[in-house]
Order: structure tokens, then C-alpha cells, then sequence
């Protein structure tokens, strides 16, 4: 129920995108084969930066994108589950309707439409060519490849090929279906069919210009001894067999270690070499990427990014801001997932799935083999794009944030009305949010405690607050200096009440709301409800909002607390957009109180005039100066900075012309 409401959400984004393709005019020519020039790629028009989405999960699965990886990784694998449940008609059936609908045309309109302008197909070699009948090739295999490229060619895309899993396997991961022995190193047998699958290729699609290249060994890994001899020997015979037939396509090579390591692969041993690494979990600064730079400076060949992916919203931003500051192209992992945020589009989890993970995972009883058919059935069904949800905050960090670092609305909010917490503008981190952990740089930490509804760093969960409205998913895991900003369109100013929807197990959270900077109440403070999904609803008090388009920003003090949703409705229409200034010279009370070190005041000003703030012993004594400066009309919030200071009972202490004022406050340490 709520994957559709998200997904009804969010079709007004899809329609847009689809009919953006259906009435603007495609190339029906090619702009000419990919070349190398020097350290570029080009075309017949001019530099080509390759801006590109891999099909990750078609034809080759993957049991982390099916949430099959605590039994089941490798495409043997998964078979091997689906055959236990449904017989070899079933799995057959399966698998015929998984390839029909992972990927369609509709799949590369969509991702043309986002500004993708290529394609990396990961080719699962036993399609093309039997496992144990050399010289045997399938045409059905062939095909999927002529239907990709006809839809590439469509969109004036290129489709780069990508053997990414060869005979015997590569490495010993699930990647390449291995049994867990990276057995292409072991048997010449496998590297001479590896060689032969490559001139069968070349001889297909040799004439083809949206054929943008052949990445000719997905991720190598295995302890091939000094110099990487063994792999750069393969590179070379898979090079000279496809020049017999083809002399013109860009060949795409990969380092040892999956891809990483290219000690050995200098110097090039063909003009039209591209050197293609890989990079994912690690920092985002040029000294990653600086031994590779420099390789294709010593080399005079290009670079190219063949998989990068799985990560936060923010990383993919720095990322791909680093490859293009660097004329670095890249292709992204991959494009569609089973229950993903960090993919355009998301396959929803059928009912039938989730009880066939249960079966696997030993969590409940054999399905007949008629049901496991329909849930089988049901899940293919499930992975047509019109089935799946589009995630549009990442597009938007891949490509508009890197343009322009600012913030968009993610949802249309207006007042008076519902902000949901999960609705915080689109744009980097630090600019439209805030979390602590907001990227995977060491391969081990989550960037979202939840992994829910949205792929930045914000901590998302699905919400159980049916009886409180909720769009699924609240913010949880709030700590100290959390903020997320929105977007909010106010047709007619009003004044009425504000209340926030909030649940917390611990208690002792402070919220803070902002409206263009200035802030609306006090902190307001966020009590034990007694668990974090018992929700409650706070007032916060009457609030006046001028007509206008604003930035809201909810900021947490102090964290602790789960977060729904804030509600502002109307009483009374506004009679103006000027607040009323203050009567007379005021200090509020700090919050919080006790505090450790920082705490706030508010100044309240009926004109603008010069103040002197103070942090102040119970003697007198001035501990701290904190403000000496003119202060604006009307309120202004003071931030008071303890740090260093003993423990004890201080003031604070404001003059305004001939007017003292103090409030008490106790740090405690």
C-alpha cells in the first residue's frame, strides 16, 4: 500500500520525463564511432564525455540486488533457489520473463531522459555460448544484445559491451559466477573460449558506430604475480583476434584486483586503449584517483570510470564532480535494484517474494510448486519500470547538484498544511541537510541507519504512526545539529497553530524551527513518549506566516527523537506580512537550561539599537563577552558559548542603552 502512494507520488516526475522523449527529436544518424584522441574520447562532433548507466541485475543477477545474499549470490545460485521451488519449467519461465521485463525500451528512454548518454551491458557469457560446448553459440543470447543496442541507437546512446562474466570466471566472486575459484587463470582452455567469445563480437558488431566499445574483462581478481603477466597476455591475444575483424572500436581495459591494479598494463599495446578502474567506498579527493592521472598523462589515453555506485546521494556528487573536474567519464551501478534508494528506479517486493525469502532465508514452510510459480511470476511481473518507483533525488545528486550545488523541492508543500519530515528539499550536504554520517568511505558504514525512501545521508525509517498520518517514513536517528530545509509556497499569510508530531524513547530532544533563518518559537522540548514509534503530537504554539515562497528549516539542539511531521493551520488570515515588534526590551529564559557548553537566548528590540551581551559569574564578574554590536528590530537569537568554564550557576546579561537585563543559567558538566 504505501510502495503505491510513493509511486503515484512520484508519476508526475516519470510522466514528465517520458513525455520530454516522446516529442523531442533524436539523432536518426549516428555523430560517428568513439575514437581516442590523445587522453580524450571523440567523436565525429567532438569531445565525448560518457555520462553512463550500467545494467547491472539483467542478464547477469545478483543476489544483493534480490535480497538473496545470505543464501544466494551467483547466477548458478539463484537458479539452483528457483528450481528447488518451482522445477526447471518454472525457473525457465522465470528467468525468460525477468529478461523481457528488467530492461526495455522504456527502461533506456527513461534513462536517456534523465541525461544518461550510455549504456554498459555486463554480458553473462554462458547466453552468447553453451558452458560446455565450444564453438556453440545462441542466438537468443545475441539478441538481448540487438534489442539494447536497437533502443541505444534509438536515443542516440552508445552501448558499451561488457564481458562480465568469462569462462571459468575472473575472479573468485558471485560477479563473474564463480564457484569461488577464479578458474580462467587456472586452464587456457577458458582464456582461449574468452578469446573467442570476443571475435565472435567483433565480427556481430563490428560496423556498428553505437557500439561505443568492449570492455573485455569485468573486475579481474586473482594473484597473477609480478607484472600482472597472465592478464596483460590475455589483453593482448583478445586485442589482436578483434583487430583481424575490427580495427575501429575504442578497447576498454581493466586492472587486476577489480580494477584497480594496472602494474603491467603499460605500456598500451593498441592507439584506441581506454583505461577503465573502478571505484567505490573510499574518499573523494584527487589523490584516489592521482596514479591513474597519471597514467594516462605517461600513456596519452584516456580514462574512464566502467562502475561506480553504491554509495549516498552526497558521494555520488563528489564523485562524479571529481571524475568530470579531471575529463574523467563514468558509468554508474547499476539502474534498477529489488527494494533499493540508491538506483533510479526500485522494484517493489512483491508479497510472494518476501514469502519466498523466508522459505530460503529457513523462516517457514515449502511452498507447492504451482504457488511458487505465481510468486515467482509476480516478482518478474514487478520489475517493468511502469511497476517500479522512481527515485528522483538520485538523478538529481548525479547530475544537477554537480552543476549547481543548490537545493529544489523533493515535494510540492504548501500552507497551511502537513510538512513530512522525509520531504526536505534535494541538493548536497550542508546545503538543503545535515547528518553526521552522510557517505561510505571505509566500505563499513551505513549512511542511512534506516535505508529507507531517499538516499541521502538523512536517517529514514518506515513509520508505523497510522493513527497520526504519515506518508510510510519518518526521520529517526536524530542527534544534535541534524537540520533538513524545505521548500514551503504560502498563498495567503496567516496566523494559526503549530503542532509537531514526534516520538522518543530517552526524552530530553529539543527541536528548533526556522523560518528564512529567523526562528518561529523557542526550542521547543521533545519528552519521553515512550518508545520511538509511540507518537505524540506538541503544540508549539500560534505562529504568523507571511504569503510568500520560504525556506523552513527543522533543526535539532539536542537529538533523540523521531520525527512525522510538523502541522501548521489556519485560525485567522493574517493582516499583514510585518510581525509586531516587540513593546519594550526583552531576554528570554535560555534553553536549554541546564545546558553543556552552548545554550540560546532571545533579544527581543522595539528599535534597532547597539547591545552589550555578557556571560556573567553569581560575583559579577564578566566570564565571556558575547555580543557587542547594533541588533536589528524585533528578535533576534543568541547563541551562548560555555566551553571551558566550570560548572556552576552563571548570568547572562544584556544592556540596551540604560536597560539590564539577565537570565540564570546553570552549566553542568
Amino acid at each position: 500500500m504505501i510502495i503505491r502512494k510513493q509511486s503515484r507520488l512520484f508519476m508526475r516526475v516519470k510522466i514528465v520525463v517520458l513525455f520530454v522523449l516522446c516529442f523531442s527529436t533524436s539523432s536518426l544518424f549516428a555523430d560517428g564511432f568513439l575514437r581516442v584522441d590523445g587522453r580524450k574520447i571523440v567523436n565525429d562532433q567532438g569531445d565525448v564525455l560518457l555520462r553512463g548507466m550500467g545494467l547491472g541485475g539483467w542478464l547477469l543477477p545478483e543476489g544483493y540486488m534480490l535480497q538473496t545474499s545470505g543464501f544466494a549470490n551467483s547466477p548458478t545460485e539463484i537458479r539452483a533457489k528457483v528450481v528447488e521451488v518451482a522445477g526447471e519449467d518454472g525457473a525457465d519461465a522465470f528467468f525468460a520473463a525477468w529478461y523481457q521485463n528488467y530492461v526495455t525500451r522504456q527502461d533506456i528512454d527513461a534513462l536517456k531522459a534523465i541525461g544518461f548518454n550510455s549504456i554498459r551491458l555486463p554480458l553473462h557469457y554462458p547466453l552468447l555460448t553453451p558452458k560446455n560446448q565450444p564453438g556453440v553459440w545462441l542466438e537468443s543470447g545475441f539478441a538481448q544484445i540487438d534489442s539494447c543496442l536497437a533502443w541505444c541507437k534509438a536515443n542516440s546512446m552508445y552501448l558499451i559491451l561488457d564481458l562480465h562474466s568469462a569462462p571459468g570466471a575472473q575472479n573468485p566472486g558471485p560477479i563473474s559466477d564463480s564457484d569461488g575459484e577464479a578458474r580462467l587463470w587456472q586452464d587456457a582452455a577458458h582464456r582461449e573460449r574468452t578469446v573467442e567469445i570476443w571475435k565472435k563480437l567483433a565480427q556481430r558488431y563490428k560496423d556498428e558506430p553505437w557500439v561505443g566499445g568492449y570492455d573485455l574483462l569485468n573486475e579481474p581478481a586473482a594473484d597473477l604475480g609480478p607484472g600482472n603477466v597472465p592478464l596483460r597476455n590475455l589483453y593482448i591475444d583478445i586485442t589482436n583476434a578483434i583487430r583481424q575483424i575490427d580495427t575501429t572500436h575504442i578497447l576498454f581495459i581493466e586492472g587486476n584486483w577489480y580494477a584497480t591494479d594496472f602494474s603491467g598494463l603499460t605500456p598500451k599495446w593498441d592507439d584506441k586503449i581506454v583505461y577503465s578502474f573502478h571505484k567505490y567506498w573510499n574518499d573523494v579527493t584527487k589523490g584516489t584517483i592521482d596514479y591513474l592521472i597519471k597514467i594516462s598523462e605517461t600513456q596519452n589515453a584516456p580514462l574512464w570510470c566502467g562502475e561506480s555506485g553504491e554509495n549516498s546521494n552526497a558521494w555520488f556528487t563528489s564523485v562524479i564532480g571529481l571524475f568530470e573536474k579531471n575529463n574523467i567519464g563514468w558509468s554508474w551501478w547499476p539502474h534498477k535494484k529489488i527494494g533499493t534508494i540508491s538506483a533510479p528506479y526500485s522494484s517493489p517486493i512483491t508479497t510472494g517474494w518476501e514469502n519466498l525469502l523466508k522459505y530460503w532465508n529457513g523462516q517457514s514452510a515449502k511452498p507447492s510448486v504451482t504457488t511458487a510459480k505465481t510468486w515467482l511470476m509476480q516478482q518478474a511481473d514487478a520489475l517493468k519500470i511502469d511497476n517500479c518507483l522512481f527515485r528522483p533525488d538520485v538523478p538529481d545528486a548525479m547530475f544537477r547538484q554537480v552543476q549547481s550545488p543548490t537545493r529544489v523541492p523533493y515535494a510540492q508543500i504548501t500552507l497551511p498544511g502537513k510538512v513530512h519530515a522525509t520531504d526536505y528539499d534535494m541538493g548536497p550536504y550542508g546545503v538543503a541537510w545535515m547528518d553526521e554520517v552522510y557517505q561510505n568511505i571505509s566500505g563499513g558504514k551505513s549512511t542511512n541507519n534506516g535505508y529507507q525512501y531517499r538516499n541521502d545521508g538523512v536517517d529514514i525509517e518506515i513509520c508505523t504512526d497510522v493513527s497520526g498520518g504519515t506518508n510510510g517514513f519518518n526521520v529517526g536517528w536524530i542527534e544534535a545539529n541534524d537540520w533538513m530545509t524545505y521548500t514551503i509556497n504560502v498563498p495567503e499569510a496567516f496566523t494559526g497553530p503549530m503542532t509537531i508530531r514526534y516520538a522518543s524513547a530517552t526524552g530530553g530532544g529539543y527541536l528548533r524551527i526556522f523560518l528564512n533563518g529567523l526562528s518561529l518559537v523557542s526550542p521547543v522540548t521533545m519528552p519521553s513518549t515512550g518508545g520511538w514509534q509511540t507518537w505524540t503530537t506538541k503544540s508549539a504554539g500560534n505562529v504568523t506566516i507571511p504569503a510568500g515562497t520560504h525556506e523552513l528549516k527543522l533543526q535539532s539542539l539536542i537529538g533523540g527523537f523521531n520525527l512525522n511531521w510538523v502541522e501548521w493551520k489556519k485560525t485567522m488570515v493574517s493582516v499583514g506580512e510585518d510581525q509586531e515588534l516587540p513593546g519594550g526590551i526583552g531576554l528570554s529564559p535560555a534553553w536549554p537550561n541546564p545546558f553543556n557548553p552552548v545554550t540560546m537566548c532571545r533579544v527581543s528590540l522595539p528599535v534597532s539599537e547597539r547591545v552589550q551581551i555578557d556571560l556573567v559569574s553569581v560575583t559579577g564578574q564578566v566570564v565571556r563577552h558575547l555580543r557587542d554590536d547594533r541588533l536589528p528590530a524585533g528578535i533576534t537569537d543568541v547563541q551562548v558559548n560555555a566551553d571551558g568554564l566550570a560548572s556552576g550557576l552563571y548570568l547572562i546579561r544584556l544592556t540596551a542603552g540604560s536597560a539590564v537585563r539577565t537570565t540564570r543559567i546553570v552549566l553542568q558538566r
